[in-house]
């Protein structure tokens, strides 16, 4: 029987971490290391991202991560021994992404449970505007 994006979604699910909001709140202000990836299209960055997120939309996210791709983004593919957080609008492709670097080899990446939505029912903090960052 053919897969569904429902399926993708529960079995990358099962496989990855998920950090709550307020645990990652108090982990950007600890950990300097730490790098946060938004992996939404860049109309959803613009309305709204966590300080400090970096854009890799999920489509280009294997690419980014590569340090062998020509499109690679040198803030994901160093980043394969420091904690990662990746979110996105609900947690779903987020969780994709996660499995994804896994399997890349990345050794502490996380999925921001519940996504933006969450984050921003929280009440934390939260910026507008276009990402000024390198795109692969």
């Amino acid at each position: 029987m053919p897969k569904t994006l429902s399926d993708f979604i529960s079995e990358a699910r099962a496989r990855v971490t998920d950090i709550q909001a307020d645990d990652l709140d108090e982990l950007r202000e600890e950990d300097a290391d730490l790098l946060l990836v938004d992996v939404r299209e860049p109309y959803e960055y613009e309305k709204a991202h966590i300080p400090g997120a970096i854009l890799v939309p999920r489509g280009m996210l294997e690419g980014a991560a590569d340090p062998n791709n020509a499109h690679r983004i040198e803030a994901l593919y160093t980043a394969r021994d420091k904690p990662v957080v990746i979110y996105c609008e609900t947690g779903a492709r987020a969780a994709m992404a996660v499995d994804t670097l896994q399997q890349m080899g990345f050794a502490s990446v996380k999925n921001l449970a519940g996504g933006i939505k969450m984050w921003e029912a929280e009440d934390l903090d939260i910026e507008s505007g276009p990402y000024a960052g390198p795109l692969p």
